[in-house]
């Protein structure tokens, strides 16, 4: 509507404009409208996708590491109709990777103590107990694995026990998952004692704690931080022994929290 337009138009037309464009936009906050519309609003007004005009493409990069390959050589000329013997010289015009992963099951060792009758004495004659036996059956990929599924990508113990089925074709029950991570877990202890002293002897720290869900009943996540170290600790409480265990009497000059009690009395 141009400024003639506007001159044309009565007092009451005028006001009514003016009341018009006062009004705020119809959304699911001003009005009935459902929050569906929304989103379809925002998706029409978004600036489509992809790449802009002119932009130069890229591709996937060529693996420097190849398995197996293959050559694809044409055996007539489209011209004469003539054979092509395999041994001409031949050029490279393209290479193109196709990508798979290995079919993957569980590798099984199984040891056997055998007996023997001793051919001097008749003396019935048993195999020591070897090694293996007097360990878990599993080995460590599995823990490693376990344990990057279970800590890394948040895994419950259900699902745990349907990715190593599904992906691994491997049964586990979800006790035996419980003892596996236990046992990956002494691998760490090294590593996170380091952490605790370094933490111990900050003089700067930052810490909070958030509640989570542990087999099913509620617990805290705590988190300790210095410039060295980032300690992660699962408690059953919120409370101040949780600090005091950890700090064990080391106050440092700064202490960064968002001033929760437990924290503040530490």
């Amino acid at each position: 509507m141009g400024r003639s337009d506007l001159e044309r138009l009565s007092k009451e037309e005028l006001i009514e404009l003016v009341l018009r464009l006062q009004r705020p936009h119809k959304t699911s906050r001003t009005s009935s409208k459902p929050p569906s519309t929304d989103r379809k609003e925002r998706r029409d007004q978004a600036k489509p996708g992809g790449a802009k005009p002119g932009q130069e493409g890229h591709s996937r990069a060529m693996s420097p590491d190849v398995d197996r390959l293959i050559d694809h050589q044409p055996d007539h000329c489209p011209c004469c109709r003539i054979r092509l013997l395999t041994d001409l010289p031949a050029e490279t015009v393209s290479e193109h990777d196709t990508i798979e992963l290995p079919a993957i099951k569980p590798w099984i060792e199984r040891h056997r103590r055998l007996a023997v009758r001793c051919p001097a004495c008749g003396t019935r004659v048993v195999a020591p107990v070897p090694e293996a036996a007097k360990e878990t059956p599993f080995g460590p990929r599995i823990h490693a694995m376990a344990t990057y599924l279970k800590t890394f990508q948040a895994l419950s113990y259900e699902r745990l026990q349907s990715a190593f089925a599904n992906l691994f074709g491997l049964t586990l029950s979800q006790g035996g998952l419980m003892n596996l991570l236990r046992r990956a877990q002494r691998t760490f202890a090294g590593e996170r004692a380091k952490a605790v002293a370094a933490l111990r002897q900050a003089k700067v720290i930052a810490s909070d704690e958030t509640g989570v869900r542990i087999e099913g009943s509620s617990a805290y996540h705590w988190v300790f931080r210095c410039a060295e170290a980032v300690v992660h600790h699962a408690s059953p409480t919120r409370g101040a022994v949780v600090v005091r265990t950890m700090m064990d009497g080391h106050r440092p000059a700064v202490w960064c929290s968002d001033r929760y009690s437990a924290q503040r009395c530490s």
